[in-house]
């Protein structure tokens, strides 16, 4: 699922500050793989309604991945719709880099890609958040504290930038 390409970058001056740049696709990648925390949005079926719950998370291999136990609300509207979009940023109104990203949820079951996640979740939150592989290559999983947990990957889709402080969107087409 290595993603290589770079993203086609769009400045919109439209919801932007005259003294404002485009944000660099290094710098909001950065933001995505150094952020501590983010918010998953999915669908629950029949589309009715959204479903957001915080998560931690690991940017690794050009997608975002993340765990869930296979009853888990999100993991349960992701069987119905891979859809979503994973934000994250600060609560600062005038300061910071908030991540926008849109891009179908893929359940990762290999298991030396699942061995790869485990060891970046290792390495950005300690061993705390250390997970052993368990299955095959068809049904792989993490196995913790709590029990087994899917693990999805979303490769982006579509990504954008909001730079606060000089107010500044950016879009990032993949």
């Amino acid at each position: 699922m290595t993603r290589t390409l770079e993203p086609v970058t769009e400045f919109d001056g439209r919801y932007s500050e005259p003294a404002a740049q485009p944000t660099p696709w290094g710098t909001a990648r950065a933001r995505l793989a150094d952020a501590p925390l983010y918010w998953v949005s999915t669908i629950r079926p029949g589309g009715r309604r959204p479903h957001v719950t915080p998560l931690i998370g690991v940017w690794h291999e050009g997608a975002l991945h993340f765990c869930t136990g296979a009853g888990e609300r999100k993991a349960r509207n992701l069987a119905q719709n891979r859809g979503c979009v994973v934000t994250t940023g600060c609560n600062d109104l005038d300061r910071g880099l908030d991540v926008v990203v849109e891009g179908e949820a893929v359940r990762v079951t290999n298991l030396a890609a699942l061995h790869d996640v485990a060891d970046a979740y290792v390495a950005k939150y300690g061993e705390e958040w250390h997970f052993d592989v368990t299955g095959d290559d068809t049904d792989g999983a993490f196995v913790g504290d709590g029990g087994p947990a899917l693990v999805f990957a979303v490769a982006p889709e579509a990504v954008w930038a909001f730079a606060k402080g000089t107010y500044g969107q950016t879009r990032y087409r993949f």
